[in-house]
């Protein structure tokens, strides 16, 4: 029969006092034997009578009586008369005890770790009930004794074995040997006593024990709160009994909770309800950090995925407990919690706290915070950035910077106690987070973000490094971070710092200082020894000096600055905003997941759209004048600027059909053909067509200052194609064509002239400009050059590919007078491949048309 139709024991509820020694998971055995032992009567005896039954605790059922005959009864009343043997709970425990120790003792034999791991917790367990009651039982010192000096042996014979130990076995020495060094300080006296004399010391075992009668005494109940769900329903724990929670239960509760984490079938959310309740009963400030640090630990081990993020509800919940935790911190100057610190061991009384003394509790307020605010991260990750429910957590951004200046106040005030030795890279660590958080905000935002911080800070707390009243402006407050981390901190943090100062220079318009601060720092040399995070913020510190070059209209600088970034088509993955998805290129599972670890919030996000306007805007400016001078001059070797651009504006020329422009592209392929037609109201109409300009702070003096670019451009680009076909020109004419005032023709004239990028002179008498002639080539030569360059060309490229293949063995191919000699025999005087291309001359050919040499720049070139 089911055990739900047997009746409760009386021999259960016979004796209080007894039941007290009882532990919950020794009366869930008792309750079995019991039942297993009715079992086994009701199969093989027969009851009496009905008083029988309730005698024996009614575990046999009412349908089995009428099944039995009248033999059985006399059975079962020879059975009564047997002796029956009845023990004590505490012999029963000491035989369970007994029983352990021989386990662990088998284990031994076979030298599996495993099992005696697993036996040597059990027999700790066992052992809390009967040093409750009496003396320590010899027993157990004996085996922690011997198991102690079986592990010494073990992991001696495992340093000088070749052989590695299996994993299974690994793991439980290795618990074993954390666990026996803390377990046995407590029974070291006793140790000491039995390894000095081990039979003496075991022949006392009995002689040692003296029975004192238990005397009940009526003292006051200690509070206890049973508390229950809204719907009547309350916790239950093992045994089926009705969990209560006394402040002196607390730390009993918070080390059975610490020992079950990381195990598997642990309910994470029943443990927090617990805690919570348990913070509700703590009376003392110390039980309170305690029950704190357990619940903020136990709400992150809910998240340990990871590809899960924290729910915003458990992330708010550990967000205002954390708050709790610095308030009680606060308020109780004499707990201190430091990494550092010992635990403490006896969950049956608190610590008592000498006035004048720190008590140090193990923990790490900098580490909460800090997976505050990476699990906040992740949370934005994971949402939809066009969605209501990204701005709802991104509110969250303030509770979180609150807590980290708080952080920063408590951390700075343990630094200041030496005795306590708090180490530097914990201050440095948070002043990171609290710098990380600024740098990318505008001046405005900070600005606020700041007021409403020290309005939520308590009054009588203050920062030493960036006190409540000085600290006002957005750039000081940064400048005053970075300058303690530069002198505080070494290594990626110090880099990190520099970075973000810099990134806040550029985005305030402070071009020349951000630029002399990166040139200085020397960081584009060694970043690529630096990890992927510190990677991706120097890309986007880079990109943000070249957008504020850009800004100040220095449009060489912005598009040198930008053509690493831009010009590799991989934005997105380098600046981490975005996972690139590569044709022919396989990225396994992990790398994709990692690279999605590494994303930015959207927030935190630069305008790609407005970065590729940007870039390729500079690169029309610069490439268009360049393609003209290189047009009018074929001797001059061609210098591509940007390819990306140039690939761009070969396909916009090949295509047959051009409709009006759509997006950013096509706005500045369709400008950059304007300009270079000399159309340069056309190309400033298509340039501020563009509409992504709106986006940038003041949208106004940009395009001013993109239409003075365009002009001056078109005016290079107009001299460079149609220089040729004058002998003089007015500047009055020029200024009239490009609407440019006289003097600055004349200034553009007369750079150009002075860098012999134009053969030509200013007569300022005149105001007109004189074009010096030269020797013109035909249509016919310039060809034949192109054509020689190209056949020289490919047989350099045919020569590499033959020693390539040959490794090495290319001299057996070389034909007599060496390689120098190839073009003796083809061009008359031509020295080589570096000798002169007009023949026995030996003068260098001038520059059709213009009698140009080319100046510094082209010998740079032609060396």
């Amino acid at each position: 029969m089911s055990r739900f139709f047997r009746g409760d024991s009386s021999s259960e509820s016979s004796s209080s006092d007894e039941e007290e020694l009882y532990s919950e998971e020794e009366e869930e055995e008792e309750e079995e034997e019991k039942e297993a032992s009715s079992d086994e009567d009701g199969d093989a005896d027969e009851d009496d009578d009905d008083d029988s039954d309730d005698e024996e605790g009614g575990k046999k059922s009412g349908a089995n009586r009428f099944m039995r005959d009248a033999d059985s009864e006399s059975e079962e009343s020879s059975d009564e008369d047997r002796a029956k043997v009845v023990k004590s709970a505490k012999d029963k425990r000491l035989e369970e005890l007994e029983g352990t120790v021989k386990a662990i003792e088998n284990g031994q034999k076979i030298n599996d770790w495993g099992s005696i791991s697993t036996e040597f917790d059990k027999l700790n367990r066992q052992v809390v009930k009967l040093v409750q009651a009496g003396n320590t039982p010899k027993v157990y010192i004996k085996a922690i004794a011997e198991l102690e000096d079986f592990m010494n042996e073990a992991i001696a014979k495992q340093k000088v074995s070749t052989k590695k130990m299996n994993a299974t076995n690994a793991r439980g020495l290795n618990a074993v040997k954390q666990r026996i060094k803390k377990n046995n300080k407590d029974f070291q006296k006793d140790i000491d006593a039995y390894k000095a004399d081990k039979d003496t010391f075991m022949e006392s075992d009995e002689e040692e024990e003296v029975i004192v009668p238990k005397t009940k005494t009526k003292s006051a109940p200690a509070p206890t709160f049973d508390i229950g769900d809204d719907e009547g329903f309350s916790t239950v724990g093992k045994g089926g009994r009705t969990l209560q929670f006394t402040p002196e239960s607390i730390l009993k509760h918070l080390r059975s909770i610490m020992e079950s984490r990381g195990k598997k079938n642990t309910d994470r959310t029943e443990q927090i309800k617990i805690m919570e309740k348990l913070y509700e009963v703590a009376t003392s400030p110390y039980q309170r950090v305690r029950v704190l640090l357990t619940l903020i630990s136990t709400r992150f081990d809910l998240t340990t995925g990871v590809q899960t993020f924290m729910s915003q509800d458990q992330w708010k919940a550990a967000e205002k407990e954390f708050g709790n935790l610095l308030e009680v911190l606060e308020s109780n100057k004499d707990l201190v919690v430091i990494e550092n610190a010992e635990e403490w061991e006896d969950d049956e009384k608190p610590p008592t706290i000498a006035p004048g003394e720190k008590f140090k509790i193990p923990g790490s307020v900098v580490s909460y915070v800090e997976r505050l605010d990476d699990e906040l991260t992740r949370s934005l990750q994971h949402i939809d950035p066009h969605t209501a429910e990204y701005i709802d957590r991104l509110s969250d951004e303030g509770a979180l910077y609150n807590n980290i200046v708080r952080t920063l106040l408590y951390t700075e005030g343990l630094k200041k106690d030496e005795s306590l030795q708090v180490p530097q890279d914990s201050l440095n660590r948070i002043v990171m987070r609290r710098l990380e958080h600024v740098y990318f905000k505008p001046s405005a935002v900070v600005k606020i973000l700041e007021e409403n911080c020290w309005k939520a800070i308590p009054a009588k707390l203050n920062s030493a490094i960036t006190p409540r009243d000085s600290v006002s402006d957005a750039t000081a407050l940064v400048n005053v971070l970075c300058n303690y981390l530069f002198v505080n901190s070494e290594g990626i943090i110090r880099a990190r710092a520099m970075l973000c100062q810099i990134y806040f220079l550029a985005l305030h318009d402070n071009y020349y200082k951000a630029r002399d601060m990166m040139l200085m720092s020397h960081l584009q040399e060694t970043i690529n020894a630096f990890d992927v995070h510190s990677q991706i913020l120097f890309n986007r510190t880079l990109v943000q000096v070249g957008l504020c070059a850009f800004r100040a209209g220095l449009v060489y600088e912005a598009q040198t600055t930008l053509q690493e970034i831009c010009g590799s088509g991989r934005q997105k993955e380098l600046l981490a905003q975005g996972v690139m998805i590569q044709r022919y290129n396989q990225v396994s599972p992990e790398q994709e997941r990692l690279e999605r670890q590494r994303q930015l919030p959207f927030h935190m996000h630069i305008n790609l759209e407005l970065l590729e306007c940007v870039y390729l805007t500079c690169s029309m400016l610069l490439e268009i004048p360049l393609l003209a001078q290189t047009g009018s001059s074929p001797d001059i070797k061609k210098r591509v600027i940007s390819k990306t651009y140039r690939r761009m504006l070969e396909y916009h020329e090949r295509q047959i059909f051009t409709g009006p422009p759509e997006n950013t592209r096509d706005h500045v392929m369709q400008a950059s053909k304007a300009l270079a037609a000399g159309e340069w109201k056309k190309a400033t109409e298509f340039i501020h067509l563009i509409k992504i300009w709106e986006l940038m702070a003041k949208p106004d003096s940009i395009k001013t200052m993109l239409s003075e670019q365009i002009q001056e451009e078109g005016l290079r680009t107009y001299l460079f194609t149609y220089a040729p076909y004058y002998d003089t020109l007015s500047v009055g004419t020029l200024s009239s064509m490009f609407e440019l005032s006289d003097r600055k023709v004349a200034a553009i004239v007369s750079k150009m002239i002075s860098h012999e990028e134009l053969a030509a002179a200013l007569d300022q008498v005149n105001s007109s400009i004189i074009f010096r002639k030269g020797v013109e080539l035909s249509r016919l030569q310039s060809l034949a050059l192109t054509l020689s360059d190209k056949a020289s060309g490919l047989i350099e490229s045919n020569e590499r590919t033959l020693e390539t293949r040959t490794q090495g063995m290319a001299n057996a191919f070389e034909r007599q007078g060496g390689r120098g000699g190839r073009g003796g025999n083809r061009g008359g005087q031509r020295g080589g491949r570096g000798g002169g291309r007009g023949g026995g001359t030996g003068v260098p050919r001038q520059a059709g048309g213009t009698q140009f040499t080319g100046g510094a720049l082209g010998g740079a070139i032609r060396a």
